[in-house]
């Protein structure tokens, strides 16, 4: 299948939680918007945070194990050795980057846009993104397919089923506020 605009993304940790964020994401990614890669090392991050939030080893398992299936070409491997001569603000996001240039990506989708100097992102071809930003733009560049990937998502939601109208609360609340209210002029 051929896309007109077709972006690599890495998505941070932050996006892929809230689950809000993810949901919306990873939906906008099975619809062939754009193509989506983490690392292991972004997923032993988000069980990190799972399990500060006393989500059972076993819940953590599956969460991680479903999202690798649902998109087998996602986990970018092999990347550890370039973390080392990486410099960013914060030193432990460098795997995300390191992640990011193995990939070959245009983007790294994270809401820690301070970790990420833009300067240090421009050296590799690479810029970072808030997920409000990245989705909004998304939006804009294919506005019926995101739509219809956000429709499918709603009405796949489970505990608790929400109409599309809580869901677009839901991602106000999580930040997602332009994307939110553009998505809310869709419908």
């Amino acid at each position: 299948m051929i896309h007109s605009v077709r972006f690599t993304c890495v998505l941070d940790t932050n996006v892929i939680h809230p689950i809000a964020i993810r949901d919306l994401v990873l939906w906008f990614a099975h619809y062939d918007l754009f193509t989506v890669k983490w690392s292991n090392g972004i997923c032993g991050e988000w069980a990190r945070v799972m399990r500060r939030m006393g989500i059972p080893q076993t819940e953590i398992d599956k969460r991680v194990r479903r999202m690798n299936d649902a998109f087998p070409d996602a986990l970018v491997e092999n990347y550890e050795g370039l973390i080392e001569g990486l410099t960013l603000p914060d030193p432990d996001d460098r795997h995300v980057l390191a992640a990011a240039i193995k990939a070959n990506a245009n983007l790294i989708v994270t809401n820690n846009l301070a970790d990420f100097a833009e300067a240090e992102l421009a050296k590799y071809g690479l810029e970072a993104k808030s997920a409000d930003e990245f989705l909004t733009d998304i939006i804009d560049l294919n506005h019926e397919r995101a739509l219809e990937a956000f429709k499918e998502m709603v009405a796949n939601r489970r505990s608790p089923e929400m109409d599309a109208y809580e869901v677009l609360d839901q991602l106000r609340h999580v930040g997602l506020k332009r994307t939110a209210d553009y998505l809310h002029a869709l419908l």
